[in-house]
């Protein structure tokens, strides 16, 4: 089972918080303050450079992810802190929550976890852990094509290429 630690900001309706659900589940470790934060996970970061990619499965196998679950309101100034990790962004998908539906990149908490496990190789994963939420087959769904392109790159620079072609394609 990969390790997956949730940075929880209560910045969001705690009904609708999918971070706060994967805790309930025992799905995520919580986190409330920044030295909670354990050393070496893959951070996901949408401002990060560097675009997550299955050559990061190892890293993920070994260390775990780190979503950040804030409101997108606050995400620039969210990510200006210091949070210790390897930063890596995620390539371009739609989210499928109630909330955000059909926004490029406005993904929930639960959505850029189960993409991440998705492209570093986790499948089976990715399906457990968004399978708890009545809209995560409409997230798979919407991003079937690309998270099976991405998960199936050499690497950054092919993610990129798929996400470049894809979006030029819109």
């Amino acid at each position: 089972m990969i390790r997956l630690v949730v940075y929880l900001l209560d910045q969001c309706d705690p009904g609708k918080c999918s971070g706060l659900k994967l805790k309930r589940f025992g799905l995520a470790e919580p986190v409330y303050r920044l030295s909670q934060i354990p050393r070496g996970l893959v951070v996901l970061n949408p401002f990060a450079l560097k675009v997550l990619s299955p050559e990061d499965e190892g890293l993920v196998k070994a260390r775990g992810l780190l979503a950040v679950d804030c409101s997108w309101s606050q995400a620039e100034e969210v990510f200006k802190r210091r949070i210790r990790g390897v930063k890596r962004r995620l390539p371009y998908l739609v989210a499928g929550n109630p909330v955000n539906y059909g926004e490029p990149g406005k993904l929930s908490t639960v959505e850029a976890l189960a993409a991440a496990l998705y492209i570093t190789g986790f499948k089976e994963e990715a399906l457990k852990t968004i399978s708890i939420f009545k809209w995560g087959d409409t997230f798979l769904k919407l991003n079937k094509e690309l998270l099976e392109a991405y998960s199936k790159a050499k690497g950054s620079h092919e993610v990129l290429r798929v996400e470049k072609s894809f979006i030029s394609g819109l």
